[in-house]
């Protein structure tokens, strides 16, 4: 089964690749999932992107290989920020961008930020996965204060964390596995 780990901030200075980095760790040794670290940042999406439904084989040819790499996944987990109690619009412009390769699989969030942690950009991308028909998962991780949250080498300080990246596995393994044999034998036609 195959995870993609999506970085949702495109901005300067970002802590997402760490926090994907370290999470993305965790799951390749865990072994259940072969690892997929997406970063938007790599794509370019052109605003124009993510205005409207896009229609099936009309995607912005900027979004072909984003859409190629999405479509190869079988989960997602979503590295996201807060910005302004909300999710970056770097994420909302990659979600608009393609349609028919979220649909019918899994999806769990590492949320970051100060006090809240980016409890706030996963409540408010919970309705967005519905829409897409991704299944998301009650199990998520929240990172507090986060530019202190990791020591030097990359590990995280908390230990209970990585014991909430354990129970985000879990729980992604099965549903993972239970939507991709529901995607073989009855496709879903959105």
């Amino acid at each position: 089964m195959r995870l993609a780990v999506i970085i949702g901030s495109t901005r300067p200075g970002r802590i997402g690749p760490k926090v994907a980095n370290w999470f993305a760790e965790i799951a390749r040794i865990d072994g259940r999932f072969e690892i997929d670290i997406v970063d938007l940042a790599d794509f370019g999406f052109p605003m124009e992107m993510g205005q409207g439904a896009p229609k099936m084989g009309q995607y912005h040819p900027d979004a072909l290989p984003f859409a190629e790499r999405i479509a190869a996944a079988d989960a997602f987990v979503f590295i996201t920020p807060e910005y302004n109690h909300g999710y970056p619009a770097s994420l909302k412009s990659a979600l608009d961008a393609i349609y028919k390769e979220w649909t019918m699989k899994p999806a769990s969030f590492v949320s970051y930020g100060g006090a809240s942690g980016g409890l706030r950009s996963i409540e408010q991308l919970r309705p967005v996965m519905a829409e897409l028909h991704v299944h998301d998962i009650q199990a998520s991780i929240s990172l507090p204060f986060v530019f202190g949250a990791f020591a030097e080498d990359g590990s995280i300080k908390d230990p209970t964390t990585s014991k909430s990246a354990q129970a985000v596995l879990d729980q992604l393994e099965w549903w993972t596995s239970t939507l991709k044999s529901g995607r073989e034998t009855n496709p879903f036609n959105a």
